[in-house]
């Protein structure tokens, strides 16, 4: 669905599902268009990578995260991790031509002003900014006076803090806008999903809001749909015993699909809200319904009373609720025990 992202911010209702490639390419460009390939047979309608210098993002002595020295298994500093997962703007070109090849929308997350700029000269459709970055006024502002679409992630925050990145954006070029609603914890624990507090960010915000879904498994990812999420985010890999600090709280590709099939049946069962019977239900009314019947003979001429109905299945006669119209009306014909009663047996 090659426009789907842009489609989406122009009024499409549906969620848009983003797969969370990131860096679970290991800094491999085969790699990255393998799961590339995977987004588009999962039915994904977008794919995200990770745009940063690794010297850049962190200092030389900064350290990794808990999750990423267990899910690496190494515990050497930031920059020696990025460095291996960093990808060139040939290998971003490439993966955006390819994207643009198989009809999926390519997205990325920059990580400073320059990688922004090598975006933009690569032609990314849309930008994400991670959760790490949503205090980064600065880079909100340099993102958003490119005008493209933007979907924040909001992971550590507060409302303050996130009222603040909106005002930035708005002030700067006012793209359009979703909010994700994220728990910055890999894997992350799903009592502290606090998925209601998706419904707090649309109502303080009036933009699509939605979940970047950092649990295992696909439960609160489906949740988050029945929630209301119009945009679901979610990491996949080829494999989860790959080395690299997100691939433990990934999907693999078959899980990863089974996440988008049943996400479209729970957005397909949300239905519109209008109570009504369902076409398929018809059938079971005329068997499960009850109707008026005679509880015994009733001869012509006979002056309806109460004992002389009863309500018994099936649902094709007069309903129950119109005893009180029966009553009192004259038998037209005679009407034998055990008869459903319609209006051409009354007076």
């Amino acid at each position: 669905m090659a426009n789907a992202f842009a489609n989406w911010f122009n009024g499409q209702t549906g969620c848009i599902v983003i797969g969370e490639i990131g860096v679970n390419h290991n800094g491999s460009l085969d790699l990255a268009k393998k799961l590339i390939d995977v987004a588009v047979e999962s039915g994904a309608d977008a794919v995200k990578f990770q745009t940063f210098s690794a010297e850049k993002l962190a200092t030389r002595t900064a350290e990794k995260a808990a999750y990423q020295k267990k899910n690496d298994g190494e515990a050497g500093s930031q920059v020696e991790m990025l460095k291996r997962l960093e990808f060139s703007k040939p290998d971003l070109e490439a993966c955006k031509e390819y994207c643009k090849k198989v009809g999926m929308v390519f997205l990325s997350t920059p990580f400073d002003e320059g990688s922004v700029d090598l975006l933009e000269e690569v032609g990314v459709e849309g930008y994400k900014v991670s959760s790490g970055d949503l205090t980064n006024l600065p880079l909100l502002a340099h993102i958003a006076a490119k005008g493209k679409p933007m979907i924040i992630s909001t992971g550590m925050a507060n409302m303050a803090e996130t009222e603040e990145a909106v005002t930035t954006i708005q002030e700067n070029g006012n793209p359009p806008l979703a909010i994700l609603h994220c728990v910055s914890n890999y894997p992350a624990a799903p009592e502290e999903a606090n998925l209601r507090a998706m419904d707090t960010l649309a109502a303080a915000f009036n933009v699509p809001v939605g979940w970047s879904d950092h649990t295992l498994g696909d439960a609160i990812a489906l949740a988050s749909i029945a929630r209301g999420a119009k945009i679901l985010e979610k990491h996949y890999t080829l494999d989860v015993n790959m080395p690299g600090p997100d691939h433990k709280a990934s999907l693999e590709p078959a899980e990863f699909a089974d996440l988008i099939r049943k996400l479209r049946n729970v957005e397909t069962a949300l239905g519109d809200g209008v109570k009504r019977p369902q076409p398929s239900e018809f059938d079971t009314a005329n068997v499960a319904r009850k109707s008026i019947v005679s509880a015994c003979n009733i001869p012509a001429g006979t002056v309806i009373e109460d004992k002389h109905l009863v309500c018994k299945r099936p649902g094709t006669g007069l309903a129950p609720r119109l005893i009180p119209l029966v009553v009192g009306r004259t038998a037209k014909v005679d009407i034998a025990e055990d008869n459903v009663i319609g209006m051409e047996h009354l007076g």
